[in-house]
Order: C-alpha cells, then sequence, then structure tokens
C-alpha cells in the first residue's frame, strides 16, 4: 500500500508522451480517419483526403500523428504507402482509458 512516505512517481517525459498518445486519438477528424480505414481495410492518403475531402497537406499531417502514436501501419508497394489500423494498439489505448475513468463496458 501506498503512503505519504513512498515516493511520489510523476515522470513528466512519460506523462508528455502519454498525453501525446490520447490527444492523437482524441481528435474528431483523426478519429474519422481511422474508422474510415477501418471500413476500407487499407487506403493510400489519396483516397483519404478524398474521400473526406480535405486538403491533401492536412490529411498527410494527421496521418502523421495517428503514425507517430502507433494507431496506424503503414505498408509501402512501390511508390504507393498504404495506411491500416493497428487494432492491438487501439484497443491497449481503449482498455486503459476504461481504467482510468472506472467505466466498466461489457
Amino acid at each position: 500500500m501506498e503512503t505519504e512516505n513512498t515516493p511520489l512517481q510523476l515522470d513528466t517525459v512519460l506523462l508528455s508522451k502519454g498525453k501525446n498518445t490520447f490527444r492523437a486519438i482524441n481528435h474528431s477528424l483523426r478519429q474519422q480517419i481511422i474508422e474510415l480505414i477501418h471500413k476500407n481495410g487499407r487506403m493510400m492518403v489519396t483516397d483519404i483526403y478524398v474521400k473526406l475531402r480535405l486538403e491533401q497537406p492536412v490529411a498527410s499531417q494527421h496521418l502523421a500523428i495517428l503514425r507517430r502514436e502507433h494507431f496506424l501501419k503503414t505498408e509501402r508497394q512501390g511508390k504507393r504507402i498504404f495506411y491500416s489500423v493497428n487494432y492491438p494498439r487501439v484497443s491497449q489505448v481503449y482498455e486503459l482509458s476504461k481504467k482510468l475513468t472506472g467505466h466498466q463496458q461489457q
């Protein structure tokens, strides 16, 4: 059991990385991107920005954030890059969110 005499563990670097992970997925456009890729299995950036009616740089920026936090996987075929959902990572963050909030969904 932790007491006042137990050293408090607040690693600001670790907490900042956690914050970035949650920020990456807690954005409506990025959630739309993940849903779209999920529905299609895998997609190229061109297909994503056309379907969501985005500018290419905007789509690329959001994809980069999702990749950096490991929510998306990439597969290169020649000059093409395909994006797919990294389901274990999405599940991991979702389950952690449930634990942190005390939310017990069946």
